[in-house]
């Protein structure tokens, strides 16, 4: 019996193909998820030539014994029937219906699936950028609250401890990078994750001067050198890594799979890898750097202050047309190069200025009656204050059509001013009240006086939409909405 042939008559005895909602694989085993577990035949399973075992102590859940190498190509041939790696459950109500609604109405371009895989790779380590900026954020203004904290006992344990947590994601965000983008890819996530962590040794830069790349004057103009693409690389090089892979796997023989698939991977892939992908993404995070120099932190206060606008003006329609994925290279690379991002700042202002267009949108539903808008407003309002932008995009400004164009016309006077101030964050991810602590970086401003600046540009966002929306957005158009 084939794989194939393996995995379907496991399907038929699962309750068949629909029935199946997620497959994955550990080191000897098939580990399903059904959708009904009354539709299972366990002793059908047992019967089955190539299955060796299995484990049914979980409703909805089953682990299928299949043996080493074996087991991973079973969980392949599932993955390329579309068969999901995890189990979500659904959440419903209205804004999320609504998301799905515009999201299935949306043509999916090759631009917009790429960019949309690279956002993917990046949202499992949301949490620990959240981490490391916010710990960031926080020994920064240790140092400017307490200035004498390298000779106190606790505050320097406590900025160390600080500093530790910070470093533990910045020092190897490239292994954390390879790492989920095999996940994504298919691949094995550990061989990611060490080609990621290759990146960043300094044994690159022994290689750069053996083969006369080096550049011992100016380390970091040296067309390769450590770190040299950053996680651009990374997913670039694991996406190359993944193939071979496969291909490896596909001729290799089951019982010695386990050892020298990935031997041959890695060592197969690092070669193009070191002296081809690193190189070249090097140039183009470069471009990408450069870019960012002459816009968001150009000398020109008027370069910035337009800059702000039309980002946080921008940033909305990115987010309902699944763009704004893209933006996680920009800021990832900002922060390897520089230890903040600048854009980021500005962009957080489209969620206030929806907050301002929401409660005017709410006082004119007052006015006209209109209790099933402001229901929505209630639960979704408090949400976007702190920063959770989707149920006022899907449930309030995007379904109504115009407020979601006057809350960005709004929120561009907020991106404006923090531009020209300067303001730059330690990570991304949180916005609203919530990104306070991580507002604290910038080229030229102190900790407070960027926190400051960026709870002034909340406020005039807020101020902004309220504003447009309650000049352009008609009582009439609340009432029929």
């Amino acid at each position: 019996m084939t794989n194939e042939e393996l995995v379907k008559a496991c399907f038929d005895k699962l309750g068949g193909r629909a029935n199946v909602t997620a497959a994955t694989n550990c080191m000897t085993r098939l580990r399903i998820h059904v959708q009904d577990d009354s539709k299972i035949d366990g002793n059908g399973l047992k019967n089955i030539e190539g299955v060796l075992g299995i484990v049914h102590d979980n409703p909805g859940y089953i682990e299928i014994v299949v043996g080493p190498g074996k087991c991973r190509k079973c969980a392949d041939i599932c993955a390329a029937m579309g068969i999901p790696v995890s189990a979500e459950g659904a959440t419903e109500n209205d804004w999320k219906a609504n998301k799905e609604a515009i999201k299935a109405g949306q043509k999916q371009s090759k631009l917009k699936g790429m960019l949309k895989t690279f956002g993917e790779i990046f949202v499992p380590l949301i949490p620990g950028v959240i981490a490391a900026g916010l710990c960031s954020g926080f020994a920064t203004l240790l140092t400017q609250l307490v200035p004498g904290y390298a000779e106190d006992t606790f505050w320097g344990v406590v900025y160390n401890l600080l500093t530790l947590i910070n470093q533990s994601f910045m020092t190897y965000i490239t292994a954390w990078a390879g790492y989920r983008a095999a996940e994504r890819f298919g691949g094995t996530p550990i061989l990611g994750g060490m080609l990621g962590m290759i990146t960043s040794l300094a044994g690159i830069d022994a290689i750069s001067q053996f083969v006369g790349l080096y550049n011992e004057a100016q380390p970091l103009d040296a067309i390769l050198r450590a770190g040299r693409g950053g996680v651009l690389a990374v997913i670039i090089g694991v996406w190359v890594m993944v193939k071979i892979e496969k291909a490896i796997r596909s001729k290799m023989p089951d019982n010695v799979d386990i050892v020298f698939t990935p031997l041959l991977t890695l060592f197969i892939t690092v070669i193009p890898y070191v002296f081809i992908v690193m190189p070249a993404t090097g140039f183009i995070s470069t471009g990408l750097v450069w870019v960012v120099q002459q816009v968001a932190m150009s000398t020109s206060p008027v370069v910035r202050i337009i800059a702000g606008y039309i980002s946080a003006l921008l940033f909305l329609p990115m987010v309902a047309m699944g763009m704004h994925h893209g933006l996680v290279a920009l800021y990832t690379v900002q922060l390897e190069t520089f230890g903040y991002v600048t854009l980021y700042p500005a962009l957080a202002m489209a969620g206030a200025g929806q907050v301002g267009a929401a409660i005017a949108i709410y006082l004119k539903a007052k006015k006209c009656g209109n209790q099933r808008i402001r229901s929505v407003i209630d639960g979704a309002l408090p949400a976007g204050v702190l920063g959770v932008g989707e149920p006022l995009i899907y449930g309030v400004t995007l379904p109504m059509g115009k407020p979601f164009i006057t809350a960005g016309l709004g929120a561009g006077f907020g991106g404006a001013f923090v531009m020209a101030m300067q303001v730059a964050s330690t990570t991304w991810g949180p916005s609203g009240v919530l990104a306070f602590p991580v507002m604290t970086a910038s080229p030229v401003n102190d900790a407070v006086m960027c926190m400051v600046f960026y709870g002034i540009g909340l406020i005039i966002s807020y101020i902004g939409g309220f504003v447009i929306t309650n000049i352009f957005v008609s009582a009439d158009e609340v009432a029929a909405a």
